[in-house]
């Protein structure tokens, strides 16, 4: 059993949503597969896509049109991405859920994190309504009391800034509210916030191994990691 390093236990926990919460890869490929045949681009593999996600939808996009941009193409061209942004959003909105599955253990590793009296927010960089309409068809959203989005903020992940913002909402210093998430990208933003992080090794994590990440724990499901964080020292 793995145990976090962390001196006294958290009062508030805040998690990531994709990769974290939920597997939304299937409808990350259909909603890209959409857009980029509209393109006239071939689809990209599900493993490509996985290492891509994390940093916000606009990142994603950006990220698919780079690597499917035919060798002749010159630089960058914004007309391009906003034709691919709204495609992307017009095909993603009615998938969003269909094609993805809460994580096993979840359910379970939330109803424990909620007996413990710790108050949950999700933070993710996916825009929010997006958010909390995947929360509501996986019926995940009555665990959390705040959503936010990577629209919710001038900045995103890994910025400290929305993290802040959500120990903010929350009403808990940063000390002792627990960034749970799957990538170094979590980790980045709660380092610079000042908040402990737990990640979980199942994410995505931009195709790189998450136990090489600076992280207060490790843990291979979130029952496990709320079980660690009862042997935590008050």
């Amino acid at each position: 059993m793995q145990s976090f390093k962390l001196t006294h236990p958290p009062r508030a926990c805040v998690l990531d949503l994709d990769g974290t919460l939920v597997d939304t890869l299937g409808d990350f490929e259909l909603a890209l597969a959409a857009m980029l045949r509209q393109l006239g681009r071939d689809a990209l593999p599900r493993a490509a896509i996985a290492c891509m996600v994390g940093k916000g939808s606009e990142h994603l996009v950006e990220a698919a049109l780079q690597a499917t941009q035919p060798a002749q193409a010159g630089d960058a061209d914004p007309a391009l991405f906003d034709r691919a942004w709204q495609l992307y959003q017009d095909a993603y909105g009615p998938i969003n859920g269909r094609h993805s599955r809460v994580y096993p253990g979840v359910v379970d590793g939330l109803r424990a994190l909620r007996a413990r009296g710790l108050a949950l927010a999700v933070l993710t960089n996916k825009p929010r309504i997006h958010a909390q309409a995947l929360l509501a068809a996986k019926r995940l959203d009555g665990y959390f009391s705040q959503v936010f989005g990577g629209d919710s903020f001038a900045r995103k992940k890994p910025d400290p800034l929305p993290l802040l913002q959500t120990c903010r909402a929350l009403g808990t210093p940063p000390a002792v509210t627990l960034m749970i998430g799957d990538s170094s990208n979590d980790a980045a933003a709660a380092r610079a916030a000042g908040c402990p992080v737990a990640l979980l090794s199942y994410g995505y994590n931009h195709g790189q191994p998450v136990g090489e990440v600076d992280a207060d724990g490790c843990f291979d499901s979130l029952p496990e990691l709320a079980a660690a964080l009862a042997r935590v020292p008050a």
